[in-house]
């Protein structure tokens, strides 16, 4: 990640060679980006810490199971959005998400939801409150004093956090979530409606569209994609309609992708 600009992207043979010693929802958003520039079909294969993308459509994170139903699958175009010209496939996220990334990624022993569980319990002993200044689209822009704004092309981060529920990888929008500011005992008692996507239905929780978002803050934060930094704020994020070839298997049992 590189401030003040966009990094040249990567090819795909490049990418390609990384992804033969890293995995993960993060490197397979990267190999999305140029796939998709190169006009190429993507297939995605379960082999992250989280497997989020995977899970949002429905598959098995069984990696030999999906390849072999690759055998029985279809072509779907879905949207691919970017922050600061980064391309990432589920959801970008800035705020106290960034301080949870930061020791999940630091976390070696646990995988999946218990890393992030754990992360984020970290995370909030030292936790304040951000104030956030958010731009969606033409409209005018507005301050959150809180926690989280997120940007979804799909449902899923974390290990299974529900966090984006209508997130569609088809609708050529970004559901963007927002995190008000809540006391650490109510964060606490609200975290667990969040696996099951519950967490919209409280006062805390606002869910906006938009093909644009830019986000400033009070403090510097990264933003994090699917696991990995992409850029620092000030940060805009856009979507691409449907500019990503996806190969689906038959298995998959999402309804929000269509061909």
């Amino acid at each position: 990640m590189e401030r003040g600009g966009d990094r040249q992207r990567p090819d795909v043979e490049s990418l390609l060679g990384a992804a033969a010693h890293e995995r993960g929802d993060g490197l397979a958003g990267a190999v999305a980006g140029a796939v998709a520039d190169a006009g190429g079909v993507l297939a995605v294969l379960p082999g992250g810490r989280g497997n989020d993308f995977v899970r949002g459509l429905g598959l098995s994170d069984d990696p030999r199971r999906v390849a072999a139903d690759l055998g029985r699958s279809r072509e779907v175009r879905i949207d691919l959005p970017e922050v600061g010209g980064h391309p990432y496939l589920g959801i970008a996220s800035v705020g106290f998400d960034s301080d949870v990334q930061v020791i999940a990624n630091g976390t070696r022993v646990l995988r999946g939801r218990q890393v992030y569980t754990y992360a984020v319990l970290r995370a909030l002993v030292a936790w304040r409150p951000a104030r956030f200044t958010v731009t969606v689209d033409d409209e005018a822009p507005f301050d959150l004093h809180g926690w989280t704004v997120a940007a979804a092309n799909a449902p899923f981060y974390g290990g299974g956090m529900r966090f984006a529920p209508g997130a569609d990888l088809a609708d050529g929008q970004l559901e963007i979530v927002l995190v008000s500011r809540a006391s650490r005992l109510t964060f606490l008692t609200l975290f667990p409606r969040v696996f099951a996507g519950r967490h919209i239905d409280t006062p805390y929780v606002r869910v906006l569209r938009g093909r644009r978002l830019r986000v400033e803050a009070d403090r510097p934060f990264a933003v994090y994609a699917d696991g990995d930094p992409l850029a620092y704020l000030p940060a805009e994020i856009i979507v691409r309609p449907r500019a990503l070839r996806l190969l689906l298997p038959a298995t998959a049992t999402s309804g929000q992708t269509k061909p």
